[in-house]
């Protein structure tokens, strides 16, 4: 039997710990570009240095002014770049091999840079053969256009015959997800994250503060009003008023509340640190539409919960898992993923 080509690999995992990073999907939508710059220096003056863009994120408006911060030689040498597409314009949409090289261009072109650290592609791109996506993929790494690939917003089946055709083909083998994954919404523990640790690829997490839910800023009885992201649209998205507002969200605010009451820290603050002690969490991505929000959830970095407060947070946000296979195969397999990240309410 011939032996099987030998993936092409990219750079090392993380040996560190978790670490936090700056989304910029507000940049030029919700906040103006010298705010955008306030936070960009916050950040790094904090020392993180993880920074997360996209080319559909105000319509390449934040690339541009993460490349205008950039361009004034404020950034620290080891700063990481992770770009994404897949939902540009034009010739930039998909994951085809020519979208995936001009959109990739585009985006060094609007930041002013050369190399992406990471870079994901944004969503499946049904039209587009899997092993196009990989070798394009694989000749920017190659290339030196890229040095690490992932993948963002994907299904179990389709992670698993990414990484499964990469290897088979001698691709480029992805190492990143970035997936939603926040107290509020762990359904990424069905699927993703045990094919994640089963695959040694880590996560970087997005939407960590469930869309300003787990901020402690809603209130049970009273529909959100002003200048916050439900105020202006209280059925936006997956993080709508009426899609959150349930019993389970409630009883995890409550968990929260008490904790950081105690700890003397904010709920976003205690959020965030749960998510920075979950398996195979590499990194937790901030948003924030102003610098003083950021301001208040960049000490999570120094916030590190004891056994017994991770373990109340687990057990009260616990989604349950489907009945069918995954409870079944529960019962009788003892998978133990789902055992050991407490997925299975108690």
């Amino acid at each position: 039997m011939a032996s099987l080509p030998s993936p092409t690999t990219t750079t090392d995992l993380p040996t560190d710990g978790p670490e936090l990073g700056l989304g910029t999907m507000t940049f030029g939508v919700e906040t103006p570009e010298p705010e955008a710059h306030a936070q960009l220096d916050r950040f790094v003056a904090a020392g993180h240095r993880l920074l997360d863009t996209a080319d559909v994120y105000g319509g390449g408006e934040a690339e541009r002014i993460v490349g205008s911060w950039l361009a004034t030689g404020g950034a620290p040498a080891d700063l990481q770049i992770a770009t994404k597409s897949r939902f540009g314009p034009g010739d930039a949409n998909g994951a085809s091999g020519p979208a995936l090289r001009t959109a990739i261009a585009a985006s060094h072109e609007r930041l002013g840079i050369e190399r992406s650290d990471v870079h994901l592609v944004h969503g499946w791109d049904q039209a587009t053969p899997v092993e196009e996506t990989l070798e394009a993929l694989t000749e920017l790494v190659e290339a030196g256009t890229v040095a690490e690939v992932g993948w963002s917003n994907a299904t179990g089946w389709q992670l698993s015959r990414l990484i499964t055709t990469a290897r088979l083909r001698g691709y480029v083998v992805p190492t990143r997800l970035q997936l939603q994954y926040s107290l509020v919404d762990r359904a990424i523990e069905w699927e993703l994250l045990p094919c994640a640790i089963e695959e040694g690829l880590t996560v970087m997490s997005w939407g960590p503060l469930g869309g300003g839910w787990l901020t402690g800023k809603y209130q049970r009885d009273a529909r959100p009003t002003g200048a916050t992201r439900l105020g202006e649209n209280p059925n936006r998205g997956v993080e709508g008023y009426d899609v959150r507002n349930t019993d389970r969200t409630w009883a995890i605010i409550d968990a929260l509340t008490e904790i950081a009451e105690r700890l003397d820290r904010s709920p976003g603050e205690v959020a965030v640190a749960w998510l920075l002690g979950r398996p195979s969490v590499s990194s937790v991505l901030l948003g924030a539409r102003t610098d003083a929000q950021l301001a208040q959830i960049l000490g999570a970095a120094e916030l590190s919960l004891g056994d017994d407060d991770q373990a109340t947070l687990t057990a009260v946000s616990a989604p349950g898992i489907p009945d069918y296979p995954h409870r079944m195969l529960q019962t009788y397999c003892d998978i133990p993923h789902w055992r050991d990240l407490g997925t299975e309410a108690p």
